[in-house]
């Protein structure tokens, strides 16, 4: 890979800098998922359908507000994307134990298997960046990708991370 493009030293809030740092975010989630969207687009679904089955497949048994809550989309955009992964085989929902009201979420073997497919991309991508970066680049991408988040997001990132 060459040389990776670095700010200049002490100016990095200038505005310039901060629009390459946008440039920087959105070119790299093109081309991170680009092999997630090829295999998805195929069978008729799409990044939000991703969202759903990576937040599953981490947190079996996640509830339907839950997800609602880490997706930060609407009950109808979620409904739709849900139908589809539940038509398709994908996930399964079930009534809670405590709360027959709530419903929770689970990947079926072939939606675990779509996600395995769909990560095992993105693990490689990662661990090259990862690699190819270093350890104090790494911290510093957790660090700043943190600092991107709202406090409400931050919040849930620890939680989610939490267990």
């Amino acid at each position: 890979m060459p040389e990776p493009i670095k700010p200049p030293p002490a100016q990095f809030l200038r505005d310039d800098v901060i629009r390459g740092g946008m440039d920087l975010l959105l070119f790299a989630h093109k081309s991170h998922l680009r092999h997630s969207d090829a295999e998805l687009t195929a069978m008729g679904l799409g990044r939000a359908h991703h969202r759903c089955l990576y937040f599953v497949g981490r947190r079996p048994n996640l509830s339907v507000g839950e997800l609602l809550g880490l997706l930060g989309v609407t009950k109808q955009s979620l409904g739709r994307v849900l139908g589809a992964l539940i038509d398709n085989g994908l996930i399964e929902q079930r009534p809670g134990e405590a709360d027959r009201r709530q419903r929770l979420l689970r990947l079926t073997p072939a939606g675990e298997d779509l996600e395995r497919r769909l990560f095992s991309g993105l693990h490689a991508n990662m661990s090259r960046a990862y690699a190819a970066s270093g350890e104090e680049a790494v911290s510093g991408y957790w660090t700043m990708m943190q600092n991107l988040m709202s406090d409400d997001a931050q919040a849930q990132f620890k939680a989610f991370h939490a267990g």
